[in-house]
């Protein structure tokens, strides 16, 4: 039977996945290094989601705290393995998540992982492949180990906010957006000031790229497999090259429209599969 919660957690993950995406083109606009643009859009993130958030619960408990040291270790890990490696290796290690999470997702969640659900996994993969062919190096072992656990990370945060389907994820996002800010403080404190411009961008990536996002994310959580939180935002990385070609005007290859067309295959095939079946 197909469920209009389901369905409605589904757009609210694509949503997710595209304000997700418009990342890489505000920071290009910020004279700032990495970890001080994860600070100041960690802050901003939080005291947005505190003041639009109603009873919030801080528990304290270990799935709480742990999705947030999650969160800030996917976050910071990533932008750490953007300096190490290629962006490319960065984005396809991070997105390695949905085999952690189909890996471990049962132990922890008792959430049965299909073989359809493979079959969509090594898909998108392969796509994604394809789409950074360009860009993939097997240089910089530090960097690939780094977004190896940013993937890991990420999947940590998809399997422990959903343990908490039956309450609220949200705090979780919240704690983890104070630890960011907490760890790029220093790198703030250091950095060049910031033209109006760029603090525009800043209030952007706080307030939507991440506050928004993680607020459909959070709700999603609740009435989908921590699989499909996963895998259907894979979709983000095939949007960076719209905005890309909007704001640049720079046109993806045909190797990336080829792997860009594979993932959306993929995960739309799955979107599809799991409103007509869904099993939440």
């Amino acid at each position: 039977m197909r469920s209009p919660e389901h369905t409605r957690a589904v757009g609210q993950l694509l949503v997710a996945a595209l304000l997700w995406s418009l990342a890489g083109v505000l920071i290009k606009g910020i004279p700032w290094p990495p970890l001080a643009v994860a600070g100041g859009r960690g802050i901003i993130a939080a005291v947005f989601l505190l003041l639009s958030s109603r009873g919030l619960k801080f528990t304290w408990s270990r799935v709480q705290l742990g999705a947030a040291a999650a969160y800030v270790t996917c976050t910071v890990t990533f932008v750490i393995a953007n300096r190490l490696t290629t962006a490319a290796n960065a984005i396809l290690l991070q997105y390695t998540a949905p085999v952690w999470v189909g890996l471990f997702g049962t132990w922890f969640l008792g959430e049965r992982t299909t073989r359809a659900d493979w079959w969509a996994i090594g898909a998108a993969f392969v796509g994604m492949g394809l789409f950074f062919a360009d860009e993939l190096r097997l240089s910089s072992v530090a960097g690939n180990l780094v977004g190896v656990v940013s993937g890991i990370s990420f999947a940590g945060v998809a399997i422990l906010m959903r343990k908490q389907k039956d309450s609220s994820a949200v705090e979780s996002i919240i704690l983890g957006n104070l630890l960011a800010f907490a760890i790029g403080l220093p790198a703030m404190a250091k950095a060049p000031a910031m033209p109006p411009t760029g603090w525009v961008l800043l209030l952007i990536l706080g307030v939507v790229q991440l506050g928004i996002s993680y607020r459909l994310y959070a709700k999603a959580i609740r009435h989908v497999s921590a699989l499909e939180a996963v895998l259907i935002p894979v979709v983000e990385p095939v949007f960076n090259p719209v905005w890309v070609l909007l704001f640049v005007g720079e046109r993806p290859g045909p190797l990336a429209l080829a792997g860009g067309a594979i993932v959306l295959g993929a995960v739309t095939t799955r979107a599809v599969m799991s409103i007509r079946h869904p099993r939440c």
